[in-house]
């Protein structure tokens, strides 16, 4: 047992001795590319999306220096046909890059990796002749021919010196070298019987794209057939929920959301297992501090990224198109590509079929509002802070106050927002009630009865509140509104609130621009 190769299956241990949810499926998709041109796999998700946990349990998997059969029995892996062919059959090397960029700082850092890891594997083989000045690759290809054996090489946080380092650094340069030395060269097949590396951004735009093209790459834009494996499913969720007493919903609300391929709905698992220990949801994003570079990003002076940004704080989902980004998080040149770093931060979710980017939860709103406050945006963070107010003028049929609330929302948020502009005002009021949320699934432009309702609030499970469906009008009269209301039947989907339930109409002057609010309990 060494310090980089054949270090056991302790870490994923530790994950069968608490709490564990069964992705050892991803095991097969690895196991059918062993051998095959398809041996090269970086697979890339969000932070707290489980990377490092599967990198272990692939550790614990291929590792012949431990038996790891008890670790598997019990999993969806152990069915597999090619469970027995491949289990704890390869010495494997394991780097975790995260912690190289921790103890080194400087641009020797490639050279400190190469020289502990030739040490390391040359300490494990003894019997095998090196020749003065070989490097690690022709090690292994010594190793190779002496023994027969071939390699699995598992690399966490491949892309943190990336991160740590400027692309034009030399740390950079020495690093791009040594993979297309470990991987292009001539032996790699011979001396790899599979790589498997994880981080949070693809790789094949790095340096120069024909650097590792031999990769097969599954990321949070394109995870092939990986995508229930980047997260947790409804049903395992559920499956959590019922097993320790908690609730689902509040579960669904704080970290569902993420579109992850065709997988539609996946739930941060980080986020879940976090409120399922400490019995109760909340934000564990906060800590981390991340909305700090949150807040970098979405100031950048992009045409339309405020009014992107803004549209998705009120629910809505905004155009992105990926494939321009160069997989740099300090290489920004365009709107796009901030929206495409937040997609892979996992702050923003994405469906490929649309081509369209969104916040999917709670608690990721949380972080984009906190990432707002930090930023020059004022006027937005401002009617956010106020939106409880204007929430409780709402409930307590206050029509004036209501009036005069929507009206400050909209005149602050002009400089950004077109004013007489409908989809406009009708986000800017998604904003204003941004607190509602708390209480409230909030839909926007709500097919019901014989069109579309402007806004409508539906109540939150065990919330004792009214539900509330908004109209928006120009130019006539807040009577209107509530008439619309009614003569289009906007109610049909809130029909279980019958006898519970706040009519609200909205009318803005464009001439006078002025607002008037008229509020009718039901």
């Amino acid at each position: 047992m060494g310090t980089y190769i054949n270090i056991g299956n302790a870490g994923f241990q530790s994950a069968r001795n608490g709490e564990y949810v069964d992705k050892s499926g991803l095991i097969s998709i690895v196991n059918g590319s062993l051998f095959t041109e398809r041996r090269f796999s970086c697979v890339s998700r969000c932070r707290r999306f489980g990377k490092s946990l599967a990198a272990k349990m692939l550790c614990a998997y291929y590792d012949r220096s431990c038996d790891s059969r008890h670790l598997f029995a019990d999993l969806e892996i152990a069915g597999d046909p090619a469970f027995e062919k491949h289990l704890n059959k390869y010495p494997v090397i394991y780097l975790d890059m995260s912690a190289f960029t921790e103890r080194f700082k400087n641009d020797s850092i490639v050279d400190k990796i190469k020289e502990k890891l030739l040490d390391d594997v040359l300490d494990v083989y003894p019997q095998v002749t090196v020749k003065e000045g070989d490097d690690l690759m022709e090690a292994l290809i010594r190793i190779n021919e002496a023994t027969g054996d071939t390699f699995i090489l598992i690399v966490d946080e491949w892309d943190a010196i990336c991160r740590e380092f400027p692309p034009a650094s030399s740390a950079m340069d020495s690093y791009v070298g040594w993979m297309r030395r470990m991987f292009k060269d001539v032996n790699a097949s011979r001396v790899f019987a599979g790589v498997y590396m994880t981080g949070i951004l693809p790789i094949k735009k790095y340096k120069t794209e024909s650097a590792l093209n031999n990769f097969v790459e599954y990321s949070i834009v394109e995870p092939v057939d990986m995508g229930q494996y980047f997260g947790f499913t409804k049903d395992e969720v559920r499956m959590l929920a019922e097993k320790h007493g908690a609730d689902y919903e509040e579960l669904e609300k704080w970290y569902d959301g993420y579109q992850i391929g065709d997988e539609m709905s996946m739930f941060n698992p980080n986020s879940v297992m976090m409120a399922i220990r400490s019995r109760r949801c909340r934000s564990f994003w906060a800590s981390t501090g991340a909305y700090d570079a949150v807040a970098h990003y979405i100031q950048m002076n992009y045409e339309g990224l405020k009014d992107d940004i803004i549209q998705m704080l009120a629910g809505g989902r905004c155009y992105v198109d990926p494939t321009g980004f160069q997989n740099d998080m300090s290489v920004i040149h365009s709107k796009d590509d901030v929206l495409t770093v937040l997609i892979h931060l996992g702050y923003l979710s994405y469906n490929w079929r649309e081509n369209e980017c969104f916040i999917p939860n709670y608690e990721v709103a949380g972080e984009m509002v906190n990432a707002v406050k930090l930023s020059n945006w004022n006027h937005v963070a401002v009617a956010i802070d106020k939106s409880k107010q204007l929430l409780g003028a709402v409930l307590d049929g206050d029509s004036e106050a209501v009036a005069e609330g929507i009206a400050a929302a909209h005149d602050e948020n002009t400089s950004i927002l077109s004013y007489n502009n409908e989809n406009s005002l009708a986000c800017v009021l998604s904003i204003a009630f941004y607190y509602a949320r708390n209480n409230y699934v909030i839909h926007r432009e709500l097919a019901s009865g014989k069109g579309f309702a402007d806004l409508v609030f539906i109540p939150r499970k065990n919330v004792d509140s009214p539900a509330i469906v908004v109209e928006l009008k120009y130019n006539q009269d807040a009577d209107a509104a509530i008439s619309q209301i009614k003569r289009k039947k906007y109610t049909a989907k809130v029909a279980p609130y019958a006898d519970n339930l706040l009519l609200v109409g909205i009318n803005y002057d464009k001439r006078q621009k002025t607002h008037t609010c008229l509020i009718e309990h039901t």
